[in-house]
């Protein structure tokens, strides 16, 4: 159908450039969602049209088209009399002859041959009815009560990373309506599960308004992990239960607060994994949605010939040369922060952020300095992916003061020791030397001291969402991501992974044994590592997704949670409980800023004879046994790890250590990841006497 608009006289006007987006004119006042009135300061930078229209429709009104009258350094602005809270809008390009009635498209009428409105960069909402994208205008107010950020300090952080969809999609007790939604992240079975399992901050993946990319589409799938978004200011609605994406964009944007202060109420803290390192219009052939068509030379990365410099593997990469880019996310974070109470953001490929005119990484990036001296922003979590696919992409340890960095060096070195150094000593070779796994432990000090940060700069994790399960990692050699349409060949080849013998599902009680074991391994050396550890959401439960280590595609039962209560899982659980309880119990007996100030803590390494190690031993790769005695100065509680990963059980003498100085300290066995815990768990040991400890196994102990 198609209906005639009238364009206003274009005028200059009362508004203003700032701020950018749809909000109450200065000269008004409130702001409710329920004022009767709708006028409006409306504010878009688009420095590639000369003149900019603004199409909209109040609830239970007909569409309008009106010109914004004024430009103020590429900014168009202009006021709008009747744009209530609720309205949808888009904007065009003013077209040459402004009698021509504007075309409302529809499944059979589309004037301009594409998306036909370019959605508002600061839009609080995204509409998708009729089939095609509007901004909607949304009021703020919600009922917080007494919430606020939790405030919780780093080294007390254990990260949970999850899915919103897929955590509550197959859990029993989530009723049908909740699951897989914000309010189904919330339900009291969910939180029970968070609470007790001893996480205290959830790191939920791309909750922004996100697209699928066209060859998913054409295969029939979907982005189920998000990392694809198109507006930086506007929820995903499709995470919303069927009520609240009925009620409209406002009712889901209530569910999602609703999410955030339970989650708060439960202790625990909402990080944010946020993409803004590229977009949805992927690209220059791909489909404009609203930064191409408002001037892509200065919202994308270009080089000296308008050419798309892409450093994220996605088609185009965001220029945060330019100022208004770099405004534009951190207002967009702002937003989250103050109207959302989120407690941190965790940056998807964050070196693309940080990329100067000449295309390097720069520490001192004025994306960074800016955030370092905002007094919201410097105040929250900052987790940086420190990588992206450009040249000189990898910079883990470079991110400035304020910031924590994912620990790839971690990652790979536990994965090496634990599973592909094993799967060279069963074949009858030699694994590595036992550097690099103490270095992971100990929270790779020397990788973050040039960046002037502390071993609580690390990230350290075993899995994320991308990459095998922690179940995975124990059960196959290979990826096996046919589901995905790309015959095998999308994902990491490089996994470090060791299937014990058989690749995949088994009966064998003994392989499944031994990946019980490294599974525990893995686990407990995460947690009881010093840094901030992460886990991945269902590592606790020993999920798999059946090999595929790039699920991103696969919005069903191969990502989800799967709640079946197994031996394995039962196992699994008991496990990771048990190294998270652990680790509050160590830290809570030592001073506040342990770790980080070396000079009151203490790590003392030592061989399996306790002594000090030798270069020597550190560098022999068939040395696999070493002692941690870890703790401080002022602590009340000193605990002592030793590692084995060893085919052999090995018998050890406990490094001496005296009591104030009169009498050896006794050693009580905590735990051990060998299945003789439930046996040897309370047994005491002298300090300089002799102990067991099994292949393949961590054994903790404490004074």
């Amino acid at each position: 159908m198609v209906m005639p608009l009238f364009d206003t006289a274009s005028t200059m006007d009362a508004s203003t450039a700032v701020p950018l987006g749809v909000s109450v004119p200065r000269a008004d006042s409130g702001g409710s969602r329920h004022r009767a009135g709708g006028r409006a300061n409306v504010a878009c930078y688009a420095p590639g049209v000369s003149s900019l229209e603004i199409a909209y429709i109040a609830p239970g009104g007909e569409w309008k088209l009106q010109s914004l009258p004024n430009v103020t350094h590429g900014v168009h602005h202009g006021i709008v009399e009747d744009l209530p809270y609720g309205s949808r809008y888009g904007f065009r390009a003013a077209s040459s002859e402004q009698s021509l009635p504007f075309a409302v498209p529809t499944a059979d009428v589309d004037d301009d041959g594409g998306q036909p409105l370019l959605l508002d960069p600061y839009g609080r909402a995204v509409d998708q009815r009729d089939g095609f994208l509007t901004s909607v205008r949304m009021a703020g107010d919600f009922d917080w009560g007494t919430d606020e950020r939790l405030r919780l300090p780093w080294r007390n952080t254990i990260i949970y990373e999850a899915h919103v969809r897929g955590q509550s999609m197959l859990h029993p007790d989530v009723p049908e309506e909740l699951r897989g939604t914000y309010a189904g992240m919330a339900h009291p079975a969910i939180i029970e599960h968070l609470t007790s399992l001893g996480i205290t901050s959830v790191q939920l993946l791309p909750v922004h308004f996100h697209m699928d990319e066209p060859h998913l589409q054409d295969l029939g799938l979907t982005n189920y992990w998000g990392y694809n978004t198109a507006a930086f200011f506007a929820l995903h609605p499709g995470y919303a239960t069927r009520a609240a994406q009925e009620a409209g964009p406002q009712a889901v944007q209530d569910e999602f607060k609703g999410m955030v202060k339970l989650l708060h109420a439960a202790g625990l803290e909402v990080i944010l994994d946020v993409v803004y390192n590229h977009t949805a219009e992927g690209g220059p052939d791909g489909q404009t949605i609203s930064f191409r068509g408002l001037g892509e030379q200065a919202y994308y990365r270009t080089d000296g010939h308008g050419k798309y410099v892409d450093t994220t593997g996605c088609g185009n990469s965001l220029n945060f040369g330019e100022p208004r880019v770099v405004q534009m996310v951190l207002d967009s974070l702002r937003y989250w922060v103050d109207e959302f109470h989120i407690d941190g953001f965790r940056f998807d490929l964050a070196v693309t952020l940080c990329r100067n005119a000449a295309n390097d990484f720069d520490p001192r990036h004025p994306f960074l300095v800016a955030i370092a001296a905002d007094p919201v922003l410097s105040d929250v979590k900052l987790i940086a992916e420190p990588w992206d696919v450009g040249y000189g992409g990898w910079q883990t340890g470079r991110f400035p003061g304020g910031w924590v960095d994912w620990n790839d060096h971690f990652r790979d070195a536990l994965r090496s020791f634990w599973l592909a150094d094993r799967a060279a000593l069963e074949a009858g070779g030699h694994g590595g030397s036992l550097a690099k796994l103490a270095d992971g432990l100990s929270g790779s000090a020397a990788l973050f001291q040039a960046s002037g940060r502390s071993r609580l700069a690390s990230v350290n994790f075993i899995t994320s969402h991308d990459g095998f399960t922690l179940n995975d990692l124990v059960s196959f050699d290979r990826k096996h991501n046919e589901d995905n349409g790309e015959e095998n060949r999308d994902g990491h080849g490089d996994n470090r992974s060791y299937n014990h013998g058989v690749e995949g599902p088994t009966e064998d009680g003994v392989i499944l044994a031994r990946r019980a074991q490294s599974r525990r391994n893995l686990m407990a050396s995460l947690l009881i590592s010093l840094g901030v550890p992460m886990i991945t959401a269902g590592d606790e439960l020993a999920r798999t997704q059946q090999g595929n280590n790039n699920a991103y595609c696969q919005d069903n039962p191969i990502a989800w949670l799967d709640w079946t209560r197994t031996p394995e899982s039962h196992e699994m659980l008991r496990s990771t409980k048990r190294y998270i309880r652990l680790r509050k119990e160590f830290l809570a007996a030592q001073p506040h800023d342990f770790p980080v100030r070396d000079e009151q803590s203490y790590l003392h390494w030592f061989d399996q004879d306790g002594h000090p190690m030798s270069m020597e031993r550190w560098n022999d790769p068939h040395h696999r046994v070493v002692q941690l005695l870890l703790g401080s100065d002022n602590g009340a509680l000193p605990g002592l790890m030793v590692v084995n990963g060893s085919n052999t059980d090995v018998q050890i003498s406990l490094p001496r250590v005296t009591a104030k100085g009169t009498h050896p300290q006794m050693f009580e066995l905590r735990l051990t990841t060998s299945p003789l815990h439930e046996l040897r768990q309370g047994g005491r040991v002298a300090s300089g006497e002799k102990d067991l400890v099994e292949a393949h196994s961590i054994s903790i102990y404490r004074t």
